[in-house]
């Protein structure tokens, strides 16, 4: 059974569950509830296991705070033997219009600090990821307040079919592979 890794991204702790930098977390727990799949604490975050059509996608919630993701990462590829063309890491974007899909096979960290600590971890930037667009509707200097600040609420009605999207994405990317997963999704 073929397996893959899915990483969303983000920071543990109440004040961070409704949050735009929370993106990450809210697509893998979107897909483990529509797949009826229950997160169990691991090492170094929490997992859901979702089985669909002979794959395995072990859903990952890392724990180590957004800046070490990487630590959560490199520790699961290497204890479940996955390869980094069989993960997908989930992160919010700023340079994206909000619920925009961009899905790339490689890539720069983009300033990202969870994909940052991913790829210093990894020593390589080519693993897929998975960017969800949350827009850029803030004003100079409110980066950090506007990427760690609630949804709206147009924004948290916009999210139900935007996250339904997006669990569909990971799915093709599982079943159709990277290739068609981006001729399908990217800028959905």
């Amino acid at each position: 059974m073929k397996k893959f890794l899915i990483v969303g991204l983000g920071n543990i702790g109440a004040e961070y569950v409704n949050t735009r930098h929370n993106i990450g977390f809210k697509v893998v727990d979107f897909l483990a509830n529509e797949e009826g799949a229950d997160y169990q604490t691991v090492k170094l975050g929490s997992m859901a296991e979702v089985k669909i059509k002979g794959r395995t996608l072990l859903l990952l919630k890392p724990n180590t705070y957004m800046n070490l993701s990487g630590k959560a990462v490199q520790y699961w590829m290497e204890k479940e033997k996955i390869s980094a063309e069989n993960v997908l890491v989930i992160t919010d974007d700023l340079n994206l219009p909000f619920g925009t899909l961009r899905i790339k096979p490689k890539g720069s960290d983009g300033g990202h600090n969870g994909l940052k600590s991913i790829q210093a971890l990894l020593g390589t930037t080519e693993y897929p990821r998975f960017r969800f667009g949350i827009s850029d509707e803030f004003k100079k200097g409110q980066q950090a307040n506007y990427v760690l600040g609630d949804w709206t609420e147009e924004e948290k009605e916009a999210l139900k079919e935007r996250l339904k999207v997006a669990a569909e994405a990971v799915k093709s990317f599982a079943l159709a592979g990277l290739g068609n997963t981006m001729t399908s999704f990217n800028g959905k």
